[in-house]
């Protein structure tokens, strides 16, 4: 645990540094994180150069925001910058394949044309930016809404989350519990059928 502690004090000196312009700092936090966000990304996309270039965006957004750092976990703040990237990586690709197709026929036509549906993660992930459950999130407490990402859309164990956020798993659970509570009851209050119909 203690180790735990000084690499986050480490890390928090390097946010500070990298703010205030240092680019050993950067290198020395790109190092320590860098693999592992990979890691991550790669789980969520199977497109290599996509993972690629969404970490260099990460690392770019760091680079100009690390004094917007709050002196939070340092890898729950750089993984909720590289997820964003990621949607917004998605939905660059899928405004993209919009483009390649006509859309009159999209939704009559079963020829096989159109690019490729995006699967129920993707819909997802997009969802947390837009749409009701986007809206549905934003109702709920950040610290509900950093669990419910970390263990619904990341697909993070509770000893995971626990250790990513920085807080025990025990209050892990218990927010999991408050933040579906509390998003099933944001999202009844914002449509009777949020499913809308088949996926």
């Amino acid at each position: 645990m203690g180790g735990q502690r000084e690499k986050d004090e480490g890390d928090a000196a390097l946010l500070r540094a990298v703010a205030a312009g240092d680019p050993a700092a950067m290198g020395t936090l790109y190092d320590r994180h860098a693999g592992w966000l990979h890691a991550r990304l790669t789980r969520r996309c199977a497109d290599p150069e996509v993972v690629r270039e969404v970490l260099q965006d990460t690392f770019v957004t760091v680079w100009r925001s690390a004094g917007a750092h709050r002196g939070e976990e340092a890898g729950g703040w750089l993984w909720t910058i590289a997820a964003r990237r990621l949607i917004d990586a998605r939905r660059a690709q899928e405004r993209a394949g919009r483009l390649e197709t006509t859309p009159i026929d999209t939704t009559r036509t079963g020829t096989g044309t159109a690019p490729s549906a995006p699967s129920a993660e993707e819909r997802v992930l997009t969802g947390l930016e837009y749409g009701d459950v986007g809206t549905a999130l934003d109702r709920i407490s950040p610290e509900l809404r950093e669990v419910l990402r970390a263990t619904v859309v990341d697909g993070l164990t509770t000893r995971e989350t626990a250790r990513l956020l920085g807080i025990p798993e025990g209050t892990v659970k218990t927010r999991a519990r408050r933040a579906r509570a509390e998003l099933r009851s944001a999202l009844a209050q914002l449509t009777p059928s949020p499913m809308g119909g088949p996926a």
